[in-house]
């Protein structure tokens, strides 16, 4: 790596993430949008003045606009574990009681379990604590992934699209998820950082990184295929004397798949309990996801905010499913596992219609595609300008716990 290079993209992080939390800090003290939050089918019940009485770990005062919706899980499995009482429980088969935290993947609460020791024995209060502990690991998983996305793209861009695509990370309209309690942050260092491994055919490190992206989110599981492709590349390029080498890191290509087994064998139960009985979500459920869709939109008929939400969605998704055609022949293991990572969120039932742009940021094409189209000053501009205005739009409403994605 170039260090002029690292040393800017460190920089610009740095520099991200101050303004970033900053701005979603000052605010809510200086204007506050009309209450409730229409943009989807249930989020009016959500977004009323009262509507977080009683959610403790979404009153804590400490960097409060870094909080909400999921956060609440996050901050109460760091700070207590999944067994929480002060979470709601969700009825099971014979009324057996689960937490609704159960539908949460345990790497970053567990990591942030472990980084908020030393904020609490300096007198800070557990939530806040945990909540501290989040953002840290946010940012941090941030920079990696920038740094993840640099290495993957600078031999194709050059240094300063390495550096651009980079750039392009921090800026989309909803990478304000990368500076708050959400697993983003975290999800994109792993995996990025796993997919750049895999590139310098270094696998024993990258299946390492894939299995724990896996233990983020459950999407971390598909890296099994670029994982794959990484190894057959290893394979048929080899000579002849050192293919018996190869053959014995087959393994490897497990383990992201074992770390998915290990969340299934330790919590599948409580977390499908949850997923389908209160998300509304489950593997493959393709017509629950067509009847989320049809309720959203005949919603959005009588309420703009929807029609934004919905414009948002299918233009990110778009972007996101053209760079990874564009960039298929070039970049197959990218490529793949950014289609993978995109589908199975989106065919799962009602998280589909909600957190679609959201899920479009594991794309790394996306970002590959994005900095190469920057090559021409005028679109970078324009593309800057529009995306900062809409990261502020939704950094706003964030912090006022409305409905993004």
């Amino acid at each position: 790596m170039n260090i002029r290079s690292v040393r800017t993209i460190v920089l610009l992080w740095l520099a991200w993430a101050v303004v970033m939390t900053a701005y979603m800090q000052l605010v809510p003290y200086r204007y506050a949008p009309s209450r409730p939050d229409n943009a989807l089918t249930w989020t009016a019940n959500e977004t009323r003045r009262n509507s977080n009485d009683g959610k403790i770990y979404l009153l804590e005062p400490f960097l409060n606009a870094q909080v909400a919706w999921d956060s609440e899980y996050y901050l109460s499995i760091a700070t207590v574990g999944y067994e929480d009482p002060a979470l709601p429980i969700v009825n099971g088969h014979g009324d057996v009681p689960v937490v609704r935290s159960y539908a949460f993947f345990p790497l970053y609460p567990m990591a942030m379990k472990v980084v908020r020791v030393p904020f609490e024995l300096f007198g800070m209060t557990p939530i806040a604590a945990s909540t501290a502990a989040g953002l840290l690991i946010s940012l941090g998983g941030t920079l990696a992934g920038m740094l993840g996305l640099y290495s993957l793209s600078r031999s194709h861009l050059g240094e300063d699209g390495g550096v651009r695509t980079a750039w392009m990370l921090l800026i989309f309209p909803t990478s304000m998820f990368f500076a708050v309690v959400y697993t983003e942050g975290l999800f994109v260092g792993l995996a990025f950082c796993s997919l750049a491994l895999m590139q310098r055919q270094r696998l024993a490190a990258a299946a390492v990184l894939a299995a724990l992206a896996t233990l983020t989110r459950s999407v971390g599981g598909v890296l099994v295929v670029p994982l794959a492709l990484a190894w057959l590349g290893m394979l048929r390029s080899a000579p002849l004397a050192e293919r018996r080498a190869i053959w014995l890191r087959l393994p490897l290509l497990a383990l992201p798949l074992a770390a998915y087994g290990l969340h299934r064998l330790t919590l599948g139960p409580q977390f499908d309990l949850v997923e389908n009985v209160y998300f509304g979500n489950g593997l493959l459920q393709i017509s629950r996801t067509l009847d989320a869709w049809g309720q959203l939109l005949a919603h959005a008929s009588q309420h703009p905010e929807t029609v934004v939400h919905i414009v948002l969605s299918v233009a990110a998704l778009a972007l996101a499913l053209l760079s990874c055609v564009l960039n298929l022949r070039r970049y197959p293991g990218l490529a793949l596992f950014g289609l993978l990572a995109i589908a199975v969120p989106l065919v799962s039932g009602w998280t589909g219609t909600a957190s679609t742009i959201r899920y479009t940021m594991v794309a790394p094409t996306l970002w590959i595609m994005l900095a190469g189209w920057g090559r021409r000053p005028s679109f970078e501009r324009i593309w800057t300008l529009a995306s900062v205005l809409l990261l502020a739009m939704m950094g706003f409403l964030f912090a006022w716990d409305y409905w993004v994605s």
